[in-house]
């Protein structure tokens, strides 16, 4: 056996971070493998593979016993005393049977073993790279597409977007950069599969914290994101210090963060809320940017009733009903928006107001319809 191949053993180990004694181990085991194989034999085996000496031996394991009724298993006692004198009954001897067309089998073996720990190793190492991003953000390259996937190349992996988790109001074109958001990172006997999405809330909310100093910091808190992609989102946030603007903060100067995220999704719209664990004051808020006259909750059913300006209440429920149903969402409350002319009638509303307070600090203008 070449001398060669302890010395790639050696580098494999130094740059590849793979075992050596693991792959002497598979070495081995396959070499027992191919001895049975090309040489047609059950006998109990084992390779001796000497590092010192670039050698190997081939090594059948047989008992001594009085009768042989076995050849390829057992050795009589005599003849096994004849090779020394101390051995005895039910000892196990070892006896070189190294064919002599081994050593061609054995680089053959050696090559299919240390091609396939390399593989192995490398698939292992891009996986631990790539399983402690679940659920982050990375930026890739689209590579190439079929009627399922859309690819992109993440570095080391191809990652793969599902035509389910692609934005309806995005076009995919090859070499374009684009930001995902990992879902799962699975290993196969094929190597690890990564799977991207850019319709998931965790991508707005990862976004934020890429954009806001304040959110990565754990000043601002995220606490809930509702999102239908490529449309419209809300995303609920609080400061513990009431000296910090949670909204304000996520808006930027300008506008310029909430901008940026903007246009990373392709003119998303996006509804900044404040959180609170008052559902009045959270219901109302998340109903941005419409007035909120009278917010009437129902604990046990976690519902409650919103009264409107009757002027807010195409507003209020948005367009086919988003805005209601992405505030519903957003709160974790049923959400049933009346105009505040219904209220009346039905009783609901016993003192008429048009008084109300946006139920956002922002401006209308970001948001409108």
């Amino acid at each position: 056996m070449s001398s060669e191949l302890f010395d790639a053993m050696d580098y494999l180990e130094k740059e590849k971070g793979i075992d050596k004694n693991l792959l002497l181990e598979a070495l081995e085991a396959a070499l027992i493998s191919a001895y049975k194989k090309n040489f047609n034999s059950a006998t109990n085996v084992r390779v001796d593979i000497n590092e010192q000496e670039s050698a190997m031996k081939v090594l059948a394991r047989k008992e001594i016993v009085e009768e042989v009724m076995d050849p390829q298993q057992e050795i009589s006692l005599e003849e096994a005393k004849g090779i020394d004198p101390n051995y005895q009954l039910e000892d196990v001897i070892e006896l070189e049977v190294t064919p002599m067309d081994f050593g061609r089998i054995a680089a053959q073996a050696a090559k299919q073993v240390v091609t396939q720990r390399v593989r192995e190793a490398e698939r292992g190492i891009i996986y631990g790279e790539y399983v402690d991003r679940e659920e982050d953000v990375m930026t890739g390259i689209i590579q190439r597409k079929d009627p399922r996937f859309v690819y992109v190349n993440l570095g080391k992996i191809e990652a793969r977007l599902p035509e389910g988790e692609q934005m309806p109001t995005e076009t995919y074109e090859v070499h374009d950069r684009l930001k995902v958001f990992v879902t799962k990172v699975e290993n196969s006997n094929k190597g690890p599969h990564i799977y991207v999405s850019r319709t998931h809330p965790g991508l707005l909310k990862r976004l934020f914290e890429m954009e806001v100093p304040e959110i990565y910091d754990g000043t601002v808190e995220v606490k809930s994101v509702a999102r239908e992609a490529g449309d419209r989102s809300k995303i609920s946030v609080y400061a513990e210090d009431q000296e910090i603007d949670p909204v304000g903060s996520c808006v930027g100067q300008r506008g310029q963060r909430v901008q940026a995220i903007v246009n990373e999704l392709k003119g998303e719209k996006i509804d900044i809320v404040q959180w609170s664990e008052d559902p009045v004051e959270y219901v109302s808020n998340a109903l941005s940017p419409s007035k909120v006259i009278e917010v009437l909750v129902n604990e046990e059913d976690k519902a409650t009733t919103v009264i409107v300006p009757d002027y807010q209440l195409s507003l209020a429920i948005g367009k086919r009903g988003q805005n209601a149903r992405l505030a519903a969402k957003l709160t974790g409350w049923k959400i049933d928006i009346k105009s505040e002319s219904e209220a009346l009638e039905q009783g609901i509303l016993t003192k008429a107001s048009s008084e109300g307070e946006d139920a956002s600090d922002l401006d209308e203008d970001l948001f409108e319809e």
